[in-house]
């Protein structure tokens, strides 16, 4: 495993605590206590994912001895997992950091957009996944696809519409030169822009693994 300057070996008691949440074993790439984690320790959700399997792999000796440890007492690794979260300058770019600055990347896609606090842009790449299976006609509240995942991400489906739409004027195949003055625009160029001239099956397995998070 590639050597990762954030990451600091104490970090292995938090991805075992991951590990052992019920149902104990690897958790989904993007399942919600997976993406938390990664975000609170600025470190991808793909290395936190390749760690929970070096942990059920036992990989390395230091693994072998964590896990003899602590694998089968959760209670010694609450204590310890709670230790470390007290320390002074966790989750910050402080003294637990040892100089090392946080510099944001993935964490954004998770947060609330400045321009409308109820989306994400995880939240607009699924809706833009969701566009490419539908026909114009068809993004509207009342199709099935809308409202279920409308359910998902716990949005009123008039907000799914409402997205697509904007979609529509990014859409190069559509050629629509009517005027839309909506908040989300430049949001939904900046997803288009990394997702929309791309393969959608590649988005659709993306979006695929994204759902976890809502699960």
């Amino acid at each position: 495993m590639a050597k990762n300057q954030r990451w600091h070996d104490d970090y292995w008691l938090f991805v075992l605590q991951l590990y052992m949440r019920q149902p104990v074993g690897v958790k989904p790439l993007y399942s919600r206590a997976l993406v938390d984690l990664s975000m609170e320790l600025h470190i991808p959700p793909q290395e936190i994912y390749a760690r929970q399997c070096a942990v059920a792999a036992l990989d390395t000796p230091r693994i072998e001895r964590i896990w003899a440890e602590y694998g089968k007492n959760p209670r010694r690794l609450s204590r310890a997992v709670r230790m470390l979260r007290a320390m002074r300058g966790f989750n910050s770019a402080g003294d637990f950091y040892d100089g090392v600055e946080v510099e944001e990347t993935f964490e954004s896609d998770f947060r609330p957009l400045a321009e409308d606090e109820r989306m994400t842009p995880v939240m607009l790449t699924l809706i833009l996944d969701l566009y490419f299976q539908l026909t114009p006609n068809t993004m509207v509240v009342e199709t099935p696809e809308v409202q279920e995942l409308a359910r998902l991400i716990h949005l009123p489906a008039r907000d799914i519409v409402s997205v697509m739409q904007v979609y529509q004027h990014c859409d190069p195949y559509l050629r629509r030169r009517d005027a839309i003055a909506s908040p989300l625009l430049e949001p939904c160029k900046s997803v288009w822009r990394r997702y929309g001239n791309s393969d959608p099956q590649q988005l659709a397995s993306y979006a695929a693994q994204l759902k976890e998070y809502y699960q």
